[in-house]
This record gives C-alpha cells, sequence and structure tokens, in this order.
C-alpha cells in the first residue's frame, strides 16, 4: 500500500491486517477526527465479486442510523486501483475477544447484549437489510454512557449482508455456488439454500446469546458437513442442562430462536428485544466490571478498532494499587524514622568502609551514658584545663624619693607549671 491519505483522510499507522485486507489509523486532516481505514488487498481487488462485496457494507449501514451498527464515513477506488472504506474508530474489545478474557458471561449480562443487538438490527431490519453473518467476531463491545450497563454492542461487517434491492434469492450465493456465513451461527435456511430474510438473522442472534452463556456455540462440532448437518436436524442442546449457571428462564427464549421452521420463531427483532426485557426483570443485575474482569483488563494489550482489542484499565484496578503505594510509603517512612534514632544515639566511631557494608540483620544496644557529675573545680588536679596564673604586683615608687630606682637585673620567667610539682 503506497497510498497515504484516501480522501481527507491521511495514514497515521497500521492497526491490523487479515486475509482480505489491512485496517489503518486515518485522521481528518481538516477536523482532526479519528476513522479506520480499511483497505482491500490489491489481489483481491482484481476480483469484481470481491470489490462489491467490499463496498456493500457501506451501502448497508449508510442506509441505518441507529447507534448500534458501525457507521461509514467514506468509501472509494484510489488512483492506483485500491478500494478502500472509511469507517467510525471504535474503542472497546469484541464478544469473541471478552469470552476469551473472561470465560461464559453471567444470565444478565448475556441477555442485556442480546436485547441491545436485537434493537439495533430490528433498525436494519427495518431497512430490508438482513446481516447473515451475526457472531461474536462481529459484535464490538464500546463504551456509551447513555446505554444500559454503560456499554453498547456495534454491529460490524455487513460484506454479505442481503439487501432489499437484491434481484434473487442471494446473488451472492448464485455466483458463486458456495453457501454464505459462518457455519456454526448459520440458520437452517442458510445451510440449505432456502430463502433469506429477517428471522435468519433471529437464528443467528440465539446462535450468539447460546455462546455467551455456554462459552461455545449449541453445534461445537468438527467438520463444516457435521455443523450444517446439525442445524439442519438436530435439536440445540438446553442451556441451563449444559451449565447450572444459566438461569432456566432463558431455555425458553433460546428454544424459541433456534427453531428449525423460521415460522416458529419470533417474528421480528422487535418481539424478541420484549421477551429479553421480560427476562431481564427476572434476573439478578450484575455490575459490567467485577472480579476477574478487572485483574484481566489490567493485561490488556494496545488496541485498535475493529480488527483487535481494546485499551485503557478498568477504575476499579487503580484504588488497590493507590492502597498499597501509600502503606508502603508509610512503611518507608516509619523505617526512616527508626534509622534517625538510630544514627542520632552516641555509638563508637565506624570506618566508612565498614559502615557501607551491608549487614544481614541489626541489633540495637542502648548505650550507657554515665551519671552527670558536677565540674571540677578550675585549676584543681582532677581539672586539665590550667589555671589562670595572676601577674606578679608592681610596688609603687615613694614619692619622696625622687632619685630613680636602681636599675635590677630582671628575674628570668617563672615556669607556670612550677606550683603544681
Amino acid at each position: 500500500m503506497s497510498e497515504s491519505s484516501f480522501g481527507p483522510y491521511r495514514v497515521v499507522r497500521k492497526l491490523g491486517e487479515g486475509g482480505m485486507g489491512v485496517v489503518y489509523l486515518g485522521e481528518h486532516s481538516l477536523i482532526g477526527r479519528r476513522a479506520a481505514i480499511k483497505v482491500l488487498h490489491r489481489d483481491r481487488g482484481a476480483q469484481r465479486e470481491n470489490v462489491e462485496r467490499f463496498f456493500n457494507e457501506a451501502r448497508a449501514t449508510s442506509a441505518v442510523e441507529d447507534p448500534g451498527i458501525v457507521h461509514i464515513y467514506d468509501f472509494g477506488i484510489t488512483a492506483n486501483d485500491t478500494a478502500f472504506l472509511v469507517m467510525e474508530y471504535l474503542d472497546g474489545e469484541s464478544l469473541s475477544m471478552r469470552l476469551r478474557k473472561r470465560g461464559p458471561l453471567s444470565s444478565y449480562d448475556a441477555v442485556r447484549i442480546t436485547r441491545q443487538i436485537a434493537s439495533s438490527l430490528a433498525a436494519a431490519h427495518a431497512a430490508n437489510i438482513v446481516h447473515r453473518d451475526l457472531k461474536p467476531e462481529n459484535l464490538f463491545m464500546v463504551r456509551d454512557g447513555e446505554a444500559l450497563a454503560g456499554e453498547r454492542p456495534k454491529i460490524l461487517d455487513f460484506g454479505i449482508a442481503k439487501l432489499g434491492n437484491d434481484a434473487g434469492p442471494d446473488r451472492f450465493q448464485t455466483r458463486t455456488g458456495m453457501v454464505m456465513g459462518t457455519p456454526a451461527y448459520m440458520s437452517p435456511e442458510q445451510c440449505n439454500a432456502g430463502k433469506i430474510d429477517q428471522r435468519t438473522d433471529i437464528y443467528s442472534l440465539g446462535c450468539v446469546l447460546y455462546h455467551l452463556l455456554i462459552g461455545k456455540p449449541p453445534f461445537d462440532l468438527d467438520g463444516v458437513g457435521a455443523i450444517i448437518a446439525a442445524h439442519l436436524r438436530e435439536p440445540p442442546p438446553v442451556p441451563s442442562q449444559v451449565s447450572a449457571r444459566v438461569a432456566p428462564a432463558i431455555d425458553t427464549l433460546i428454544a424459541r430462536c433456534l427453531a428449525k421452521n423460521p415460522d416458529e420463531r419470533f417474528s421480528s427483532m422487535t418481539e424478541l428485544q420484549h421477551a429479553c426485557d421480560a427476562i431481564l426483570g427476572q434476573l439478578p443485575v450484575t455490575p459490567a466490571h467485577t472480579g476477574d474482569v478487572a485483574v484481566a483488563a489490567v493485561a490488556r494489550p494496545d488496541a485498535v478498532t475493529t480488527l483487535g482489542n481494546s485499551v485503557g484499565q478498568v477504575s476499579s484496578v487503580s484504588r488497590p494499587m493507590q492502597r498499597t503505594v501509600w502503606i508502603a510509603l508509610g512503611a518507608a517512612a516509619i523505617a526512616a524514622g527508626i534509622g534517625l534514632a538510630v544514627t542520632t544515639r552516641p555509638s563508637p566511631a565506624i570506618a566508612p568502609a565498614a559502615a557501607a557494608a551491608p549487614a544481614p540483620a541489626i541489633t540495637v544496644t542502648p548505650v550507657p551514658v554515665p551519671a552527670a557529675t558536677p565540674p571540677p573545680a578550675p585549676g584543681s588536679a582532677t581539672d586539665p584545663t590550667p589555671a589562670p596564673t595572676a601577674e606578679p604586683a608592681v610596688a609603687p615608687a615613694p614619692i619622696d624619693k625622687p632619685a630613680k630606682p636602681p636599675v635590677k637585673k630582671p628575674k628570668p620567667a617563672r615556669d607556670m607549671y612550677e606550683d603544681r610539682i
């Protein structure tokens, strides 16, 4: 990829790469808005069908205005024949990543997320758009303060969506001769090349809900043929019998979503949404981020858009860490105080080299302080300070003798210590 910009969006850095293309972080040159730029590989773009499917996502999402569906800002083909999509940059994690990090969700969280997805799919179905490829990888959880539990799923990848103006039952399938979708979440009519309508997404969403509760889709078998045969003929396992964590009230909901006959399923996503609301009123509410969730969030790698994981730390992690820091600082302060008290006590002099050597253990022994004694009198035998020596007195000359006194030979100076011999 030699392009450094796509329309008004310049490339900042690479975010991820898949079999069909590459995703870059982009930024609008004028308003600074961030976006994810999805670029189709050059060899894939040489096939007209791949380009048509690539732009099918732009046509589908542009026809729906819903906060739960990813927004496409721009799309086109560059002068170098490179097909691209510019979509909103998402900060969060896919449901598949959440399942890998945390395992199966609680009954409340699983039904809550399913209810939110059903609400957004109802808007897509109202625009005659059937997604046909619902799975945890295509459902991306983002923060939203206005949504239930402060987060919302975003529906991605409408590349194989069936649009209302498609000619025939499935124009992609008739051209390739292949079944479109992901086998583990495909409806029986998808597996059998039957008529596709909104009830196909209801079946796939039921498989997603089962996966959120149990940790795997309802038919987790080896081989595509075995999975397709199970979708066509096998009854789905009862969730509460597979896992005691699942509330029995959800069994009927999933059984109706996974009915083999489309007429026996919910007639619309709105009806499924109402059924989820009724069950949510019977389930205990669980916080969106608790326990092991906070621990897993610390090791999260740098995040991306729709192709990878998320960034950020859960706010509940920071509180214990801060308390630990304060405890450590308090302990250090106490240790410093003890050291100060030790060094201020009188003790024998220590050579610098010996003082620098670390000791495995330190025992502080109080040094006895001698009792206070009165200071010795100056000049006494116990006083080391020499007593002051008085200067010799000189008698004044008599007034009545005017003659000068005879000059005497000076005596030698006295030893100042001779009085102490």
